[in-house]
């Protein structure tokens, strides 16, 4: 034992707790008292069974990730579990909180799983570019077959402790005092003589073909990834091994990915995610406990974020100007209840009480009552002043205010106001009440307080909140629309729009740019570019391709036609002459003959977009860690996980290759482009 595993008496029972704040890694530490705490049980002639139970608010709740990054410290976690499973006396897991990954593993091979209400059990491991590498792919199936196994494992499921015990994977909930019924059960064990191991029970049959359509759809959502084919390959070996052969081949299947490329992206936007709230700013400040929000605008934005402020067990004002909207949003809003109720998703009675705390309102009186007003209206600079004149005159004093907005300036929001410490942004995506990042936005005059209680609003929603400094289009917009231009640069010197989103979706994006404008309309595009005409410099390279699509009528799917055509009533795109026609013409208009692209070269210009704007914004200050910018890229705009994010991708780069690429980027992009510091990209956070 040590410091972080204690083994405590109960009589004849060891309770062995383990307790390593805050959530209880598995730690080398962790697994080292495990292991001395199972061969004390098994030498002491005393101890009849043990138990085992994790201090603080959880069980296990995975393995430290830390300790991938370098070779794996002894004891390992498969000696552990060989120690439980030969120790000869019944061991009893105690779950709480969270018992996920490798500490999941742990339960797996004792001889019994207790569980209290609220916990959550599961092998996440795919998330993070590996498979369970002590057992799971081999015990899993041994209690729910070879195709729920594949299913679970490759979905990454988190299951709470009902759906566990329906399941088999707990043997009982316990309501009352865990520690005391599993110290009862492991002494009933032990007076029975009763050890039914898992390692010892065959799988359950199966048609093959119904293993074949489990890994099939599995990879199908997973998109091919290794962890996927891996994992499919380690369970499916349950079926026909001895566990003793499957666990080894398991355990080279891990290995080989935890060193992959793959994994430590994973890993790294973990971490970062983990740390993105985090600011400077915020040190020693006290948030605010924001329980009514209020949303004014009730559009499509506007009921996303009430939805999600409900979510959270917020009490909601849905404030309209307009009687007709604020009906059809309320309506929207309980209609999302009603459709989650028939799906399963939500009882009748939770429902219920969200509905109950939403207030829709035409009385900008109402305003008075809430700790955070949060404005979701018409992306134009004039409409949103306009709003936030009219909130302060209602808001109480202290009360934050937020504004939704995506791109716009907040501080010449702010100015509309004499509170303008008191305006943050709050750039939510859309759907609101699906996408987990949220852009939590510092204007010039924003306390520290109003941010803080904008980050504990959004973590409250479980939201994943990201602090920005305030410049056009914050992080994601700002970075997001350097890669859309450099797209349509290669548009305009010979690539299709088919064959830039097919290199993009290929690289990992679940779709690329030019489908994305479609989805999300061009004429939004179109009207931040004639807000910036004015300051644009004359000399840069402007390409003029959107812009007389959307002349054209082409607004995207809305309208059937964009940058592709679209059937009536369908999202799916479909290549247009028309469309090439017209790009053949603005290539024409500036003298320009059209050149072949190969997709690899698309990418390539569109990633190097990318890390040159990521420099810029660090430069700037807009993003306070280099880490920030991968998270919001990630969560916010569709970069795909595995490749981790530009500023993971830059660092994997030698810095003068870096330099050299920049460079080549920057005479492929003309005048206009500024180049970054690549130092910027490769310092640490």
């Amino acid at each position: 034992m040590n410091a972080r595993v204690r083994l405590e008496r109960d009589g004849d029972i060891a309770v062995v707790v383990i307790d390593n704040p805050p959530v209880n890694a598995g730690s080398a530490a962790v697994r080292g008292g495990l292991l001395d705490a199972m061969e004390t049980l098994r030498r002491d002639h005393t101890l009849r069974g043990a138990v085992l139970i994790g201090a603080g608010p959880g069980f296990i709740a995975g393995a430290d990730l830390r300790e991938f990054d370098t070779p794996l410290q002894e004891p390992q976690l498969p000696a552990v579990i060989a120690a439980v499973e030969g120790c000869g006396k019944p061991v009893v897991a105690a779950l709480h909180g969270a018992a996920l990954g490798g500490g999941f593993e742990l339960a797996l091979a004792c001889d019994a799983r207790m569980a209290a209400p609220g916990t959550v059990v599961g092998l996440p491991e795919v998330s993070l570019g590996v498979i369970p590498g002590a057992g799971g792919t081999q015990r899993l199936p041994r209690i729910v077959g070879i195709p729920r196994a594949i299913g679970m494992i490759c979905g990454a499921q988190r299951m709470p402790a009902a759906a566990a015990l329906d399941a088999g994977l707990v043997d009982a909930i316990e309501p009352g005092d865990l520690r005391t019924a599993a110290v009862a059960h492991a002494r009933a064990m032990a007076l029975a003589g009763d050890r039914p191991r898992l390692r010892d029970r065959p799988v359950p049959q199966v048609e093959t073909a119904a293993v074949a359509h489990a890994a099939e759809a599995a990879l199908k959502a997973g998109r091919g990834r290794p962890a996927v084919q891996a994992a499919i390959d380690a369970i499916s070996a349950a079926a026909h091994l001895p566990i003793d052969e499957g666990l080894a081949a398991e355990r080279t299947l891990f290995e080989r990915l935890r060193v992959s490329r793959e994994a430590a992206a994973l890993r790294h936007l973990f971490f970062a995610e983990r740390d993105s709230a985090r600011h400077p700013s915020l040190d020693g400040t006290s948030a605010r406990a924001p329980q009514r929000v209020a949303v004014v605008g009730a559009g499509t934005m506007g009921c996303g974020i009430a939805i999600t402020a409900l979510d959270a067990g917020c009490d909601v004002l849905l404030l309209e100007q307009d009687g007709a909207a604020l009906d059809r949003g309320a309506s929207r809003i309980r209609e999302h209840h009603a459709s989650r109720v028939r799906s399963g998703r939500l009882s009748a009675a939770d429902a219920a009480g969200r509905d109950a705390r939403l207030h829709a309102s035409l009385d900008w009186a109402a305003l008075g009552e809430a700790d955070v007003v949060i404005e979701a209206v018409f992306e134009e600079l004039a409409v949103k002043q306009q709003v936030f004149r009219r909130v302060e005159t209602q808001a109480r004093p202290g009360a934050v205010l937020a504004s939704n907005t995506s791109y716009l300036d907040l501080d010449a929001i702010a100015s509309a106001t004499r509170r303008p410490q008191d305006v943050i942004g709050l750039h939510f995506f859309s759907p609101a009440q699906v996408m987990r990042l949220v852009e939590v936005v510092r204007g010039r005059a924003s306390s520290p307080g109003a941010l803080a209680t904008g980050v504990a609003l959004a973590r409250r929603m479980n939201k994943l909140p990201v602090v920005t400094g305030n410049a056009f289009g914050f992080i994601g917009n700002r970075v997001f629309s350097a890669y859309r231009r450099q797209c349509e640069f290669m548009l305009e010197e010979g690539a299709s729009p088919l064959q830039v989103d097919t290199a993009l979706q290929d690289f990992g994006f679940a779709m690329g740019p030019f489908a994305v404008a479609d989805l999300s309309g061009l004429d939004i595009a179109w009207r931040m570019r004639q807000a910036q005409a004015a300051t644009r410099d004359p000399a840069a390279r402007y390409v003029h391709i959107a812009d007389r699509l959307c002349e054209a009528g082409r607004l995207g799917c809305k309208a059937g036609a964009g940058y592709y055509r679209y059937a009536e009533g369908t999202h799916t795109p479909q290549a247009d002459p028309d469309v090439q026609a017209l790009i053949a013409q603005c290539r024409a208009d500036k003298g320009l003959a059209p050149r072949s692209f190969t997709n690899d070269e698309i990418v390539r210009r569109a990633m190097l977009a990318m890390m040159n704007e990521t420099a810029l914004l660090l430069a700037d200050g807009v993003a306070r860690r280099p880490a920030d910018i991968d998270v919001v890229l990630a969560n916010g705009y569709g970069f795909p996980r595995w490749e981790g994010g530009p500023v993971f991708l830059a660092r994997q780069r030698v810095a003068a290759a870096l330099r050299d690429d920049l460079d080549w980027l920057a005479r492929c992009s003309g005048p206009g482009f500024v180049l970054g510091d690549v130092g910027r990209l490769l310092a640490e956070n």
